[in-house]
């Protein structure tokens, strides 16, 4: 997950730069007043996104994957916790009913 999210933030990284060059020469509107650093960041944003979503699919995937087994360990864990209270509960009764039907 981690090179997943440190992949996205380079292609967001050269993006910025790029957007930031077609700004600087001219080549990009400018954003309102203060707002240049803004505008840049957003736009920077919007075209990372897409080429995240298009260039990072088998990475996703795989954290994906990776995200999937995780649960499903937990889940294992969790159930056979479960199993074990309810293996303890179920014999305490019979040994509390055994030791009532011995009175």
């Amino acid at each position: 997950m981690l090179r997943y999210t440190l992949m996205r933030l380079g292609i967001f990284a050269g993006c910025l730069v790029v957007v930031w060059g077609l700004v600087h020469f001219g080549l990009a509107p400018r954003g309102l007043g203060d707002s240049n650093g803004l505008w840049i960041v957003l736009l920077a944003l919007v075209l990372s996104a897409p080429i995240s979503f298009v260039v990072l699919r088998k990475e996703r995937d795989r954290a994906s994957e990776r995200i999937v087994e995780r649960v499903n360990r937990a889940r294992a864990g969790l159930q056979a916790n479960r199993t074990m209270e309810d293996e303890a509960d179920d014999t305490a009764r019979s040994q509390g009913q055994a030791q009532g039907q011995a009175s």
